[in-house]
Protein backbone atom coordinates (compact mmCIF):
# COMPACT_ATOMS: atom_id res chain seq x y z
CA UNK A 1 0.00 0.00 0.00
CA UNK A 2 2.05 2.90 -1.34
CA UNK A 3 1.47 6.34 0.17
CA UNK A 4 2.51 9.43 -1.81
CA UNK A 5 3.91 12.20 0.38
CA UNK A 6 5.88 14.36 -2.12
CA UNK A 7 4.94 16.45 -5.12
CA UNK A 8 7.52 14.62 -7.26
CA UNK A 9 6.02 11.21 -6.51
CA UNK A 10 2.53 12.56 -7.18
CA UNK A 11 3.66 13.99 -10.53
CA UNK A 12 5.19 10.63 -11.46
CA UNK A 13 1.99 8.75 -10.62
CA UNK A 14 -0.20 11.24 -12.51
CA UNK A 15 2.07 10.99 -15.55
CA UNK A 16 1.54 7.23 -15.56
CA UNK A 17 -2.20 7.61 -14.97
CA UNK A 18 -2.46 9.95 -17.96
CA UNK A 19 -1.51 7.00 -20.20
CA UNK A 20 -4.67 5.10 -19.22
CA UNK A 21 -8.29 5.61 -20.29
CA UNK A 22 -9.49 6.20 -16.74
CA UNK A 23 -8.45 6.62 -13.12
CA UNK A 24 -10.63 5.97 -10.06
CA UNK A 25 -10.69 8.57 -7.28
CA UNK A 26 -12.02 8.84 -3.74
CA UNK A 27 -11.32 11.02 -0.71
CA UNK A 28 -11.46 10.90 3.06
CA UNK A 29 -12.18 14.15 4.86
CA UNK A 30 -13.43 15.74 8.07
CA UNK A 31 -16.12 18.41 8.35
CA UNK A 32 -17.38 18.24 11.92
CA UNK A 33 -15.31 21.19 13.12
CA UNK A 34 -15.03 23.31 9.96
CA UNK A 35 -17.25 25.05 7.42
CA UNK A 36 -15.27 23.66 4.51
CA UNK A 37 -14.26 20.02 4.38
CA UNK A 38 -10.69 19.27 5.47
CA UNK A 39 -9.11 16.95 2.91
CA UNK A 40 -7.23 14.19 4.72
CA UNK A 41 -6.57 11.53 2.09
CA UNK A 42 -6.97 10.95 -1.65
CA UNK A 43 -7.16 7.43 -3.07
CA UNK A 44 -6.25 6.83 -6.72
CA UNK A 45 -6.11 3.72 -8.91
CA UNK A 46 -5.24 3.06 -12.51
CA UNK A 47 -6.83 0.13 -14.38
CA UNK A 48 -5.80 -3.27 -13.05
CA UNK A 49 -6.93 -6.28 -11.07
CA UNK A 50 -4.82 -5.89 -7.92
CA UNK A 51 -3.44 -3.15 -5.64
CA UNK A 52 -0.24 -2.54 -7.60
CA UNK A 53 -1.71 0.33 -9.61
CA UNK A 54 -3.39 1.97 -6.60
CA UNK A 55 -1.96 4.57 -4.23
CA UNK A 56 -2.86 6.69 -1.25
CA UNK A 57 -2.07 10.41 -1.52
CA UNK A 58 -1.44 12.25 1.75
CA UNK A 59 -2.47 15.90 1.26
CA UNK A 60 -1.36 16.68 4.83
CA UNK A 61 2.29 15.83 4.12
CA UNK A 62 4.67 18.78 4.56
CA UNK A 63 5.31 20.75 1.41
CA UNK A 64 3.19 18.65 -0.94
CA UNK A 65 1.31 20.35 -3.79
CA UNK A 66 -1.79 18.82 -5.37
CA UNK A 67 -1.22 20.61 -8.68
CA UNK A 68 -0.12 17.42 -10.52
CA UNK A 69 -3.44 15.86 -9.51
CA UNK A 70 -5.33 18.92 -10.74
CA UNK A 71 -3.46 18.73 -14.03
CA UNK A 72 -4.68 15.14 -14.34
CA UNK A 73 -8.21 16.34 -13.59
CA UNK A 74 -7.89 18.82 -16.47
CA UNK A 75 -6.67 16.12 -18.87
CA UNK A 76 -9.77 15.36 -20.94
CA UNK A 77 -8.26 12.14 -22.36
CA UNK A 78 -8.60 10.41 -18.97
CA UNK A 79 -12.01 9.70 -17.42
CA UNK A 80 -12.09 10.46 -13.69
CA UNK A 81 -14.30 7.90 -11.92
CA UNK A 82 -15.93 8.64 -8.54
CA UNK A 83 -18.79 7.18 -6.53
CA UNK A 84 -21.25 9.76 -5.13
CA UNK A 85 -18.90 12.53 -6.20
CA UNK A 86 -20.61 15.64 -4.87
CA UNK A 87 -18.65 16.11 -1.64
CA UNK A 88 -15.38 15.14 -3.31
CA UNK A 89 -15.93 17.67 -6.08
CA UNK A 90 -16.76 20.40 -3.58
CA UNK A 91 -13.38 19.89 -1.90
CA UNK A 92 -11.46 20.22 -5.16
CA UNK A 93 -13.54 23.18 -6.35
CA UNK A 94 -13.05 25.10 -3.10
CA UNK A 95 -9.32 24.34 -3.06
CA UNK A 96 -8.46 24.95 -6.71
CA UNK A 97 -11.64 25.88 -8.63
CA UNK A 98 -11.15 22.75 -10.74
CA UNK A 99 -13.57 20.02 -11.76
CA UNK A 100 -12.42 16.58 -13.02
CA UNK A 101 -13.18 16.35 -16.73
CA UNK A 102 -14.57 14.12 -18.06
CA UNK A 103 -16.35 12.89 -14.95
CA UNK A 104 -18.08 9.54 -14.33
CA UNK A 105 -20.12 8.99 -11.17
CA UNK A 106 -20.91 5.32 -10.56
CA UNK A 107 -23.81 6.16 -8.24
CA UNK A 108 -25.55 8.15 -10.98
CA UNK A 109 -24.71 5.50 -13.57
CA UNK A 110 -26.04 2.73 -11.30
CA UNK A 111 -29.37 4.55 -10.91
CA UNK A 112 -29.68 4.87 -14.68
CA UNK A 113 -28.79 1.17 -15.05
CA UNK A 114 -31.57 0.07 -12.71
CA UNK A 115 -29.77 -0.44 -9.38
CA UNK A 116 -32.21 1.82 -7.51
CA UNK A 117 -32.10 5.32 -6.08
CA UNK A 118 -28.82 6.56 -4.52
CA UNK A 119 -27.33 3.08 -4.41
CA UNK A 120 -24.42 2.72 -1.98
CA UNK A 121 -20.87 1.71 -2.86
CA UNK A 122 -21.02 -1.43 -0.70
CA UNK A 123 -24.12 -2.57 -2.59
CA UNK A 124 -22.37 -2.21 -5.94
CA UNK A 125 -19.28 -4.04 -4.67
CA UNK A 126 -21.50 -6.89 -3.52
CA UNK A 127 -23.66 -7.07 -6.66
CA UNK A 128 -21.01 -6.40 -9.31
CA UNK A 129 -17.71 -7.52 -7.74
CA UNK A 130 -19.30 -10.25 -5.58
CA UNK A 131 -17.16 -9.19 -2.62
CA UNK A 132 -17.67 -7.47 0.70
CA UNK A 133 -16.28 -4.21 2.10
CA UNK A 134 -14.76 -3.91 5.57
CA UNK A 135 -16.61 -0.97 7.16
CA UNK A 136 -14.70 -0.94 10.48
CA UNK A 137 -12.57 2.12 9.62
CA UNK A 138 -15.37 4.23 8.13
CA UNK A 139 -15.76 6.65 11.05
CA UNK A 140 -12.13 6.96 12.12
CA UNK A 141 -10.24 10.26 12.39
CA UNK A 142 -8.56 10.56 8.99
CA UNK A 143 -6.55 13.61 10.03
CA UNK A 144 -4.44 11.70 12.56
CA UNK A 145 -1.06 10.37 11.56
CA UNK A 146 0.20 7.73 11.12
CA UNK A 147 -2.72 5.98 9.48
CA UNK A 148 -3.21 2.38 10.56
CA UNK A 149 -2.95 -0.52 8.13
CA UNK A 150 -6.68 -1.10 8.62
CA UNK A 151 -7.42 2.49 7.59
CA UNK A 152 -5.20 2.21 4.54
CA UNK A 153 -6.77 -1.07 3.47
CA UNK A 154 -10.28 0.34 3.88
CA UNK A 155 -9.41 3.51 1.94
CA UNK A 156 -7.72 1.65 -0.90
CA UNK A 157 -10.72 -0.65 -1.36
CA UNK A 158 -12.77 2.43 -2.24
CA UNK A 159 -10.89 2.78 -5.54
CA UNK A 160 -9.78 -0.76 -6.39
CA UNK A 161 -13.32 -2.21 -6.54
CA UNK A 162 -14.43 0.97 -8.27
CA UNK A 163 -12.49 -0.05 -11.40
CA UNK A 164 -14.58 -3.16 -11.95
CA UNK A 165 -17.79 -1.28 -11.13
CA UNK A 166 -16.93 1.44 -13.65
CA UNK A 167 -16.10 -1.00 -16.43
CA UNK A 168 -19.32 -2.95 -15.81
CA UNK A 169 -21.55 0.15 -15.76
CA UNK A 170 -19.82 1.81 -18.72
CA UNK A 171 -20.46 -1.32 -20.78
CA UNK A 172 -24.11 -1.39 -19.68
CA UNK A 173 -24.55 2.26 -20.67
CA UNK A 174 -22.97 1.61 -24.06
CA UNK A 175 -25.29 -1.34 -24.66
CA UNK A 176 -28.40 0.58 -23.60
CA UNK A 177 -27.49 3.90 -25.22
CA UNK A 178 -27.98 5.71 -21.90
CA UNK A 179 -24.56 7.33 -21.54
CA UNK A 180 -26.22 10.63 -22.50
CA UNK A 181 -28.58 10.27 -19.54
CA UNK A 182 -25.63 10.10 -17.14
CA UNK A 183 -23.96 13.07 -18.80
CA UNK A 184 -27.12 15.14 -18.30
CA UNK A 185 -27.31 14.17 -14.63
CA UNK A 186 -23.66 15.13 -14.06
CA UNK A 187 -24.11 18.66 -15.39
CA UNK A 188 -25.25 19.94 -12.01
CA UNK A 189 -22.26 18.31 -10.28
CA UNK A 190 -19.80 20.28 -12.40
CA UNK A 191 -21.53 23.64 -11.96
CA UNK A 192 -19.86 26.12 -9.57
CA UNK A 193 -23.31 27.23 -8.42
CA UNK A 194 -23.77 23.83 -6.78
CA UNK A 195 -20.96 24.56 -4.31
CA UNK A 196 -21.26 28.30 -3.71
CA UNK A 197 -23.54 29.42 -0.88
CA UNK A 198 -24.07 33.16 -1.13
CA UNK A 199 -24.81 34.57 2.35
CA UNK A 200 -27.84 36.48 1.04
CA UNK A 201 -29.36 33.20 -0.17
CA UNK A 202 -28.67 31.20 3.00
CA UNK A 203 -32.15 31.95 4.41
CA UNK A 204 -33.67 29.58 1.84
CA UNK A 205 -32.17 26.64 3.76
CA UNK A 206 -33.87 27.62 7.04
CA UNK A 207 -37.20 25.92 7.75
CA UNK A 208 -39.82 28.22 9.25
CA UNK A 209 -43.46 27.84 10.18
CA UNK A 210 -44.48 31.14 8.62
CA UNK A 211 -43.91 32.70 5.21
CA UNK A 212 -44.60 36.25 6.37
CA UNK A 213 -42.32 38.52 4.27
CA UNK A 214 -41.50 40.69 7.33
CA UNK A 215 -40.49 37.65 9.35
CA UNK A 216 -38.49 36.21 6.46
CA UNK A 217 -36.76 39.56 6.03
CA UNK A 218 -35.24 39.15 9.49
CA UNK A 219 -34.48 35.47 8.88
CA UNK A 220 -32.63 36.46 5.71
CA UNK A 221 -30.37 38.95 7.51
CA UNK A 222 -29.65 36.59 10.42
CA UNK A 223 -28.85 33.73 8.05
CA UNK A 224 -26.65 35.99 5.90
CA UNK A 225 -24.62 37.16 8.90
CA UNK A 226 -24.21 33.60 10.17
CA UNK A 227 -23.10 32.29 6.76
CA UNK A 228 -20.60 35.10 6.24
CA UNK A 229 -19.21 34.72 9.77
CA UNK A 230 -18.86 30.93 9.40
CA UNK A 231 -17.24 31.13 5.96
CA UNK A 232 -14.65 33.71 6.98
CA UNK A 233 -13.65 31.76 10.08
CA UNK A 234 -14.09 28.30 8.56
CA UNK A 235 -16.36 27.05 11.34
CA UNK A 236 -19.67 25.14 11.05
CA UNK A 237 -22.67 27.47 10.80
CA UNK A 238 -24.30 25.69 13.76
CA UNK A 239 -21.33 26.75 15.90
CA UNK A 240 -22.45 30.35 15.38
CA UNK A 241 -26.09 29.63 16.16
CA UNK A 242 -28.46 26.85 15.15
CA UNK A 243 -31.53 27.18 12.97
CA UNK A 244 -33.95 26.92 15.89
CA UNK A 245 -32.14 29.78 17.65
CA UNK A 246 -32.21 31.83 14.43
CA UNK A 247 -35.97 31.39 14.10
CA UNK A 248 -36.44 32.25 17.78
CA UNK A 249 -34.41 35.45 17.33
CA UNK A 250 -36.48 36.41 14.27
CA UNK A 251 -39.61 36.05 16.41
CA UNK A 252 -38.27 37.89 19.48
CA UNK A 253 -36.56 40.69 17.51
CA UNK A 254 -34.25 41.77 20.39
CA UNK A 255 -32.91 45.31 20.11
CA UNK A 256 -30.19 45.24 22.79
CA UNK A 257 -27.92 42.90 24.73
CA UNK A 258 -30.37 42.52 27.60
CA UNK A 259 -33.20 41.42 25.32
CA UNK A 260 -30.79 39.18 23.42
CA UNK A 261 -29.97 37.40 26.68
CA UNK A 262 -33.58 36.22 26.94
CA UNK A 263 -33.29 33.99 23.88
CA UNK A 264 -33.50 30.47 25.27
CA UNK A 265 -31.89 28.66 22.36
CA UNK A 266 -28.92 30.94 21.75
CA UNK A 267 -25.49 29.56 22.65
CA UNK A 268 -23.66 31.33 25.45
CA UNK A 269 -20.82 32.35 23.12
CA UNK A 270 -23.29 34.12 20.83
CA UNK A 271 -24.65 36.42 23.54
CA UNK A 272 -21.63 38.72 23.43
CA UNK A 273 -18.93 40.07 21.15
CA UNK A 274 -19.02 40.00 17.36
CA UNK A 275 -21.81 37.44 17.07
CA UNK A 276 -24.13 39.38 19.38
CA UNK A 277 -23.37 42.60 17.50
CA UNK A 278 -24.03 40.86 14.19
CA UNK A 279 -27.34 39.46 15.42
CA UNK A 280 -28.60 42.83 16.62
CA UNK A 281 -27.45 44.57 13.44
CA UNK A 282 -29.08 41.89 11.29
CA UNK A 283 -32.40 42.16 13.13
CA UNK A 284 -32.34 45.96 12.87
CA UNK A 285 -31.63 45.75 9.14
CA UNK A 286 -34.37 43.18 8.62
CA UNK A 287 -36.95 45.26 10.50
CA UNK A 288 -36.12 48.35 8.42
CA UNK A 289 -36.24 46.55 5.05
CA UNK A 290 -38.73 48.14 2.67
CA UNK A 291 -41.75 46.02 1.76
CA UNK A 292 -40.73 45.76 -1.90
CA UNK A 293 -37.29 44.42 -0.89
CA UNK A 294 -38.54 41.68 1.46
CA UNK A 295 -38.11 38.00 0.47
CA UNK A 296 -40.95 36.63 -1.60
CA UNK A 297 -41.23 32.85 -1.15
CA UNK A 298 -42.34 30.83 -4.15
CA UNK A 299 -46.00 30.06 -3.56
CA UNK A 300 -46.81 29.08 -7.11
CA UNK A 301 -47.41 25.45 -6.22
CA UNK A 302 -49.61 26.32 -3.23
CA UNK A 303 -52.24 27.71 -5.62
CA UNK A 304 -52.18 24.82 -8.06
CA UNK A 305 -55.53 23.35 -8.99
CA UNK A 306 -54.51 19.70 -9.10
CA UNK A 307 -56.73 17.28 -10.97
CA UNK A 308 -56.52 14.33 -8.52
CA UNK A 309 -57.75 11.74 -11.05
CA UNK A 310 -55.12 12.85 -13.58
CA UNK A 311 -52.43 12.84 -10.88
CA UNK A 312 -53.33 9.23 -10.03
CA UNK A 313 -53.14 8.27 -13.71
CA UNK A 314 -49.71 9.90 -13.97
CA UNK A 315 -48.54 7.83 -11.02
CA UNK A 316 -49.68 4.64 -12.74
CA UNK A 317 -47.98 5.74 -15.97
CA UNK A 318 -44.76 6.57 -14.11
CA UNK A 319 -44.70 3.16 -12.44
CA UNK A 320 -45.24 1.41 -15.76
CA UNK A 321 -42.63 3.46 -17.60
CA UNK A 322 -39.93 3.14 -14.93
CA UNK A 323 -40.45 -0.61 -14.60
CA UNK A 324 -40.15 -0.89 -18.36
CA UNK A 325 -37.00 1.28 -18.42
CA UNK A 326 -35.49 -0.29 -15.30
CA UNK A 327 -34.94 2.97 -13.40
CA UNK A 328 -36.15 4.20 -10.02
CA UNK A 329 -39.44 6.15 -10.18
CA UNK A 330 -38.11 8.86 -7.84
CA UNK A 331 -35.25 9.45 -10.26
CA UNK A 332 -37.79 10.50 -12.87
CA UNK A 333 -40.31 12.48 -10.82
CA UNK A 334 -41.30 12.90 -7.16
CA UNK A 335 -45.00 13.01 -6.27
CA UNK A 336 -44.94 16.82 -6.10
CA UNK A 337 -43.86 17.02 -9.76
CA UNK A 338 -46.67 14.70 -10.81
CA UNK A 339 -49.17 16.93 -9.01
CA UNK A 340 -47.65 19.96 -10.75
CA UNK A 341 -48.03 18.32 -14.17
CA UNK A 342 -51.62 17.38 -13.34
CA UNK A 343 -52.24 21.04 -12.47
CA UNK A 344 -50.95 22.25 -15.82
CA UNK A 345 -47.34 23.14 -14.99
CA UNK A 346 -44.80 22.26 -17.64
CA UNK A 347 -41.55 23.66 -16.22
CA UNK A 348 -40.65 20.55 -14.23
CA UNK A 349 -37.58 18.25 -14.56
CA UNK A 350 -39.71 15.25 -15.54
CA UNK A 351 -40.56 17.02 -18.79
CA UNK A 352 -36.98 17.78 -19.77
CA UNK A 353 -33.94 15.94 -21.14
CA UNK A 354 -33.84 12.15 -20.94
CA UNK A 355 -36.79 12.13 -18.52
CA UNK A 356 -38.96 13.53 -21.31
CA UNK A 357 -37.90 10.57 -23.43
CA UNK A 358 -38.68 7.96 -20.76
CA UNK A 359 -41.82 9.44 -19.22
CA UNK A 360 -42.54 13.06 -20.09
CA UNK A 361 -43.74 12.67 -23.67
CA UNK A 362 -46.40 10.12 -22.74
CA UNK A 363 -47.27 12.11 -19.61
CA UNK A 364 -48.09 15.12 -21.79
CA UNK A 365 -50.05 12.92 -24.21
CA UNK A 366 -52.01 11.52 -21.27
CA UNK A 367 -52.78 15.05 -20.05
CA UNK A 368 -53.96 16.00 -23.56
CA UNK A 369 -56.24 12.96 -23.83
CA UNK A 370 -54.26 11.43 -26.68
CA UNK A 371 -53.50 8.15 -24.86
CA UNK A 372 -55.18 6.01 -22.23
CA UNK A 373 -53.99 3.32 -19.86
CA UNK A 374 -55.23 -0.24 -19.79
CA UNK A 375 -54.40 -3.19 -17.57
CA UNK A 376 -53.46 -6.54 -19.01
CA UNK A 377 -52.70 -9.04 -16.28
CA UNK A 378 -50.12 -7.43 -14.04
CA UNK A 379 -48.97 -5.03 -16.75
CA UNK A 380 -50.16 -1.50 -17.55
CA UNK A 381 -50.14 -0.63 -21.24
CA UNK A 382 -50.52 2.61 -23.17
CA UNK A 383 -53.19 2.72 -25.88
CA UNK A 384 -53.85 5.41 -28.45
CA UNK A 385 -57.15 7.26 -28.18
Amino acid sequence: MKTITTTADLAEFCAQAAKHPYVTVDTEFLRERTYYSKLCLVQLAMPGSDDSNAVLLDPLADGISLEPLYDLFRDTSVVKVFHAARQDLEIFFVDAQVFPEPLFDTQVAAMVCGFGEQVGYETLVRKICHEGVDKSSRFTDWSRRPLSDAQKKYALADVTHLRQIYEFLAEKLEESGRARWVKEELTILTSPDTYITAPQDAWKRVKTRTNSPKFLGIVRELAAFREDYAQKRNIPRNRVYKDDALVELASLKPTNAEELGRARLLLREARKGEIAEGILAGIAKGVKTRAEDLPKPDRSREKLQVNPALADLLRVLLKAKTEQAGVAAKLIAPASDLDAIAAGMRDVPALKGWRLEVFGTDALRLCDGKIALTAKGNDVQVVEV
